[in-house]
């Protein structure tokens, strides 16, 4: 059994309020005691309550897969990583999603965005459940007394930052919820994405020194916080309007230098079930068909990619295809030609039974399923299961090396040299030949991410960053609702504020153009 975080979930009830956390996102959960009370007779408690935190970014609840933390939304269909999935790739140009259900063609077809999405609500209640939970524990922990109290503290703090870098990365601004107004009666106010920036960016500043440079497996260290950080600055001019690709560059270069992990030599196991014995995993989301079972963890990645129309679902460590999930030419596309590319990657489609055209993105044949993640160890053992047991690998050492790479490119420093050996480092672990220092543009790399980081949830953030998100300065298939793709408005850069949230709190008020 694998020795992660979630095996020391609560041994003892926290029965969380069961109120919508938009609406309520001041009000304490309900607890059996209190948590200072907890903790005065159990100051073990803590670690179980730290694991749920941890656990709001990949399960639907700690009590069983059909259950969900948050009245009225579907266990199933709302746990994070599903949605970031759902948000970032499948409204992006290499994944798309036949179910049709309400909410997946908008995402799907990048077309007729509008604020009463579930899938939008789901990724904001998430994040503003998991933040005022937060916020509660580090109210405990300013009057209790712990072991390790301010690693746990610093932990907490990155949690939260987590929460809120995919809100101002997704809806663009919010309301800012900390331990200082927590508990508080009145409505919070709207804060710009400018002004939540520099929140995170605080945050993580102040608490990158006070993390571990090792952890738990699962938990966060001072790598967690400082490629949070270089993700953050990444971006920074989309997000603020000012570039900081420099401060990226300093901070992606102490996860290279200092961190102490390494590209895994085989690709293939960053998407298995033993994946946590990786050292190139810096940051993961749990899953384990034993001990964390969710529909929305990487079980909906997994899951969604089989079918037993055209392959068996046994095969990648499964009892169920769900035949929802494939790619278009815009992701396999990039091999070249699938059947001769030297790369490892190019591997990881399925296309027999299906077509390379994706002539209706309704029609399971059209498009190549990805098995890039899989259920079964490297080696191919393991138990057929209904559930996942592979994590998710939310920040790894490739993204970094390519971070890196991107930052040299935009003229912020480092060295042109480490840029390109970083760039072959990552493509000749997969057998891709290697290129030279003519051919390393700023195009090159925002193919390179998607050859390596497509279906990992950052694809959408990418192309916005690139300018070619919205707009016609990149089309794909199914952009704008169009088979060979159209042109999108620039408001589609963030999502709508779902109509909940601005019902609940006023003081919200919605993304032009919705």
């Amino acid at each position: 059994m694998k020795n992660k975080i979630y095996i020391i979930l609560l041994s003892f009830t926290l029965a969380l309020s069961s109120g919508s956390c938009t609406s309520d996102l001041d009000t304490e959960p309900l607890v059996e005691l209190t948590l200072d009370e907890l903790l005065t007779k159990d100051p073990d408690a803590v670690k179980g309550i730290l694991a749920r935190l941890y656990a709001s970014f990949a399960l639907s609840s700690i009590e069983a897969a059909d259950k969900s933390d948050i009245q009225g939304d579907d266990p199933g269909e709302s746990p994070f990583l599903r949605n970031l999935v759902n948000l970032q790739d499948f409204s992006a140009d290499g994944m798309k999603n036949r179910w049709g259900d309400d909410g997946l063609d908008q995402l799907t077809t990048t077309s007729n965005w509008d604020e009463n999405n579930k899938f939008f609500r789901y990724l904001f209640n998430r994040i503003y459940f998991t933040i005022p939970q937060c916020n509660n524990l580090l109210t405990v922990l300013q009057n209790v007394s712990v072991d390790n109290q301010e690693q746990i503290t610093s932990e907490v703090r990155f949690l939260r930052s987590l929460a809120y870098y995919y809100l101002i990365d997704v809806f663009g601004k919010g309301v800012l919820s900390t331990e200082e107004n927590f508990g508080g009666t009145e409505l919070l106010p709207e804060v710009s994405r400018a002004d939540l920036f520099a929140y995170v960016e605080s945050e993580l500043l102040a608490i990158e020194s006070t993390l571990p440079t090792t952890n738990d497996y699962g938990r966060a260290t001072n790598s967690a916080a400082q490629m949070l950080l270089a993700k953050l600055y990444l971006n920074a001019e989309v997000y603020t309007g000012t570039a900081r690709y420099d401060d990226a560059l300093t901070y992606i270069s102490k996860v290279i230098d200092e961190g102490g992990y390494q590209l895994d030599p085989n690709f293939i196991r960053l998407f298995s079930a033993d994946n946590d014995t990786s050292n190139e995993i810096i940051f993961p989301l749990i899953a384990d068909a034993d001990n964390s079972r969710s529909y929305g963890n990487t079980t909906y990645i997994v899951n969604g990619n089989l079918s037993t129309d055209t392959m068996d679902p046994g095969d990648f460590g499964s009892t169920a295809g769900w035949t929802g999930h494939r790619a278009t030419k815009a992701w396999y596309g990039l091999y070249g030609d699938l059947a001769t590319s030297t790369d490892d990657r190019a591997e990881l489609f399925w296309t027999e039974g299906h077509n390379y055209e994706m002539d209706d993105y309704r029609e399971w044949e059209d498009g190549y399923p990805s098995i890039k993640f899989r259920n079964i160890n490297t080696d191919g053992s393991g138990t057929i299961t209904e559930f996942s047991s592979t994590d998710f690998p939310l920040f790894r050492l490739a993204d970094a090396y390519l971070i890196y790479a991107e930052c040299v490119l935009r003229n912020a420093g480092g060295n042109p040299t480490t840029a390109l050996q970083y760039v072959n480092d990552v493509r000749e672990r997969s057998n891709a030949s290697t290129i030279t220092s003519s051919e390393l543009t700023l195009d090159f790399i925002l193919d390179e991410r998607a050859r390596e980081l497509n279906l990992e949830g950052h694809r959408r953030s990418d192309l916005i960053r690139f300018g070619k998100f919205t707009g016609n300065a990149y089309i794909w298939p199914w952009k704008g609702g169009v088979k060979n793709g159209t042109s999108i408005p620039s408001t589609y850069n963030v999502y709508p504020i779902p109509a909940s949230a601005i019902q609940a709190n006023p003081n919200l008020t919605q993304n032009p153009g919705y």
